[in-house]
């Protein structure tokens, strides 16, 4: 079964990932994978997405092999979907990430093994959405009702479009906060508040006192023409000790990774900080995907 958008997913789907990669946690996976082969086709760097994908399938009983781009027949002028058809017959699951909209569907419908979105380009992160969701139900024991509030470059992020669907599929309130002209785009909002009847609440300016998780991306300053620009933004919305002194007690912070500048680092050490937890969800919640995939 192929993982490429959040939006192809039934709620229950995604439920039962969620409890499944619970139970991972705290009974372990057992072997319910073992003799199946993992291939990790990344065309764009990675770190966290590709290790944890990787230690995913060690972790079930699976092998993986790495596919390098560089190291590849693409230095020969293979094609992208050539690749792909040819890597079918070396395993039973293929991640993807590439930076091109589209191109791990593109992927899914030439072949019939089971293939998952990495992430392409700033279209789509599901499996990243899918660890979000596991987080914040793991921190606070639910979803519905809590107002999570998204602050950053919410026009750029593809994990932030996953993750506002899903949002609303699971009823919590959501508040987007970004710099004017890096809004998330109102067609995209109109279309998810139809859809799910949730409250989306947009400021353009930094707040979050009444926030129950504060999810953080960067400001992509690569996209302003101006750098000075860039640099007043991107330290108008950096996250700093000082400034959580008005939040909740209980607050959790997430970002997807890897921080830049956005978030103070002795914000690290505070109880409030989950994102490195956030990032070692990524295996047990990868694990439950690819059992989900290849069942």
């Amino acid at each position: 079964m192929d993982v490429i958008s959040i939006r192809d997913m039934a709620k229950g789907d995604i439920e039962g990932i969620i409890d499944r990669a619970g139970q991972i946690v705290d009974k372990g996976p057992g072997n319910a994978l073992k003799g199946k082969v993992l291939a990790t086709l990344f065309f764009e760097a990675s770190t966290r997405t590709k290790l944890s994908f990787q230690s995913a399938a060690l972790h079930s009983g699976m092998e993986y092999i790495d596919f390098l781009p560089e190291m590849s027949s693409l230095k020969k002028g293979e094609s992208f979907i050539d690749t792909i058809r040819t890597v079918e017959g070396y395993a039973d699951a293929i991640v993807v990430r590439h930076p091109k909209e589209g191109s791990a569907r593109f992927a899914a419908d030439a072949i019939k093994k089971p293939v998952i979105n990495g992430g392409d380009g700033a279209n789509q992160h599901p499996t990243q959405t899918l660890i979000d969701l596991f987080s914040i139900k793991r921190s606070k024991g639910r979803i519905k009702g809590l107002n999570v509030t998204l602050l950053g470059d919410l026009k750029h992020a593809r994990t932030m479009r996953s993750l506002v669907y899903a949002l609303g599929m699971f009823g919590a309130d959501v508040t987007l906060v970004s710099p004017k002209g890096l809004d998330m785009e109102p067609a995209y909002l109109k279309e998810m508040k139809e859809r799910f009847d949730f409250k989306i609440s947009i400021k353009n300016e930094p707040e979050y006192a009444t926030a129950d998780v504060l999810y953080v991306c960067r400001i992509q300053q690569e996209r302003f023409a101006d750098p000075y620009e860039a640099k007043m933004v991107t330290d108008k919305f950096m996250i700093r000790k000082a400034d959580l002194k008005g939040a909740k007690e209980d607050l959790v912070i997430l970002h997807p990774l890897p921080k830049i500048n956005e978030i103070e680092g002795s914000i690290d050490e505070m109880k409030q900080a989950r994102y490195f937890e956030q990032a070692h969800n990524g295996v047990p919640v990868r694990q439950a995907i690819l059992e989900y995939a290849l069942r």
